[in-house]
């Protein structure tokens, strides 16, 4: 059976980490409310982290960037030694104030890389603040 990553984005003040409902305790969580907050620039208030603009703004945060590129090192271990073992299910999870702008970024950010580098591992997403996303 071929390895499952669901990732998820939330809020830390209007939900709570996702719960893992396959009974494995869990996996990652980061927490991006380090990075600077778009929901705190009035032009991005409205808009979400798969909004062009926002997007386009983060991409400029040399704080998101680093950020990424770690979560991005660490993930692409865990998903080699998960295959090797034979695991089912990952879950990865990212964090905000509201769930709204930094963490649904990362979020898609690391789908799209989870995709390209292991194009057999099935990708799910969920925005636990904006379902509809």
């Amino acid at each position: 059976m071929a390895l499952k990553v669901r990732i998820f984005s939330f809020s830390y003040i209007y939900g709570s980490i996702p719960f893992d409902e396959t009974g494995n305790g869990g996996g990652f969580v980061f927490d991006c409310r380090f990075i600077v907050n778009p929901g705190q620039i009035e032009e991005f208030w409205h808009l979400t982290g798969k909004d062009k603009e926002v997007i386009e703004f983060l991409d400029k945060q040399p704080d998101m960037q680093e950020f990424l590129k770690d979560v991005f090192n660490i993930i692409k271990k865990a998903i080699i030694n998960y295959q090797g073992k034979g695991f089912t299910d990952l879950m990865i999870s990212f964090g905000c104030t509201g769930g709204m702008h930094r963490s649904v970024y990362a979020a898609e950010r690391t789908a799209e890389f989870i995709r390209n580098e292991f194009p057999d591992v099935e990708v799910t997403i969920s925005h636990n603040e904006f379902p509809g996303l």
